[in-house]
């Protein structure tokens, strides 16, 4: 299981059109093979920070949707939104608590 976190940070002019997007596409990368969950965070002290954090069944999904037209259409219309570069991980479990 991959976990998937990506950090954005806006300009705050465009925070609002983003969630609108973020809204639209949600259930399409949801129901991309392997994706078995998608959510947008947003900092509780910087509202023009976000992050989206996915779970992928294995690193081929992922990378299936980093492919993918809906990837490349979404990314596209993100980017242009940007008030700094972004930042992703793909993270493993390593430990967890009950």
């Amino acid at each position: 299981m991959i976990k998937r976190l990506v950090k954005m940070t806006f300009r705050p002019e465009s925070v609002e059109e983003f969630k609108a997007l973020f809204d639209s596409k949600k259930e399409l990368i949801a129901a991309m093979e392997g994706c078995s969950h998608v959510e947008l965070l947003q900092d509780a002290d910087n509202k023009t920070i976000f992050f989206t954090y996915s779970l992928w069944e294995d690193p081929k999904y992922l990378e299936a949707y980093r492919n993918s037209a809906l990837f490349k259409e979404v990314w596209a219309k993100t980017k242009a939104l940007f008030d700094a570069k972004p930042e992703a991980w793909s993270t493993e479990t390593v430990s967890l608590s009950k």
